[in-house]
């Protein structure tokens, strides 16, 4: 039995510069992992298929697809081509709520399948799969603190960023990834800034945030609660939404955040760290 985390991905920035010919866009994103997420479990010997368990199961299991399975074949197709496995996804995250959740299910699935095959994590083959899956699976294949450009899928790891304690805020509303994009308004506001990261986040922005109001305006009360939490170092959407998050100047005021997130509202809230260390190991753990 092999067990993969699949931590949550944060964008602590998100510059939209153009619309590419090719129907994406061209972006900067700061990315960051925190310590909490999915966790992807496979079973070699047990029967071929996919289970859902957690307490987001229930979103996916109407699909009759989803980016585990496909990142499963592609695996087999591009990678090893051993016999189909077993597969667990614990869904504790939001589905579609800009954290990753998909994409990080599917990287860890790469990761696993990779342990199962002795294939190292650093082969070529495995970007080449993530790349295929999505713009976000090879930041999470990655799962360390890097500026992504082009789709997301270019990466430059960084250094520097803390264990800072995050909050992280859903408000329970659906937004659709195209529609948020769609409403983008086409103008480049500039580059991330270079140095720093957490300096970096904190003179940049979320492109995509003023269009996820405009579909979705709980998101604006998320961010008005976390932005007035003493302590709060930035408070941001990830993504296109509508999962929001505050970092703090310590635990304590972290926890005070969401006590008060909870007393107020019935969203999802989720008490969590940056990741301290930088990337993911085969078979780290997650908390539960």
């Amino acid at each position: 039995m092999i067990v993969e985390p699949a931590p949550a991905k944060l964008n602590l920035a998100l510059h939209v510069r153009a619309r590419r010919p090719d129907g994406y866009h061209e972006l900067e994103t700061l990315f960051a992992f925190v310590a909490d997420g999915d966790v992807v479990t496979i079973e070699p010997a047990g029967a071929p298929g996919l289970t859902l368990t957690g307490p987001f199961a229930a979103g996916l299991s109407g699909e009759g697809d989803n980016l585990v399975l496909r990142a499963e074949r592609l695996f087999r197709a591009r990678v090893a081509n051993g016999a189909p496995v077993a597969i667990l996804l614990d869904k504790r995250l939001p589905v579609a709520s800009g954290i990753g959740g998909g994409s990080a299910d599917a990287a860890a699935t790469l990761r696993a399948l990779a342990r199962l095959a002795a294939v190292p994590i650093d082969d070529p083959r495995l970007v080449d799969c993530a790349e295929a899956l999505g713009s976000d699976v090879p930041a999470c294949l990655l799962g360390r603190t890097a500026l992504g450009r082009g789709r997301g899928e270019v990466l430059l790891p960084l250094d520097g960023l803390a264990s800072l304690p995050a909050l992280l805020v859903n408000p329970g509303v659906a937004v659709s990834t195209a529609a948020v994009f769609a409403r983008w308004d086409g103008i480049d506001h500039g580059p991330i800034g270079a140095g720093d990261p957490l300096a970096a986040a904190l003179a940049g922005r979320n492109d995509l945030e003023p269009p996820a109001l405009a579909l979705a305006p709980e998101i604006a009360d998320v961010l008005a609660l976390l932005q007035a939490q003493p302590g709060v170092t930035l408070a941001r959407m990830s993504g296109s939404g509508a999962t929001c998050f505050a970092l703090f100047d310590s635990a304590a005021n972290r926890a005070a955040a969401a006590q008060a997130v909870r007393r107020a509202h019935s969203w999802w809230c989720l008490e969590t760290a940056l990741a301290g260390r930088q990337g993911l190991s085969h078979g780290d753990s997650l908390a539960a």
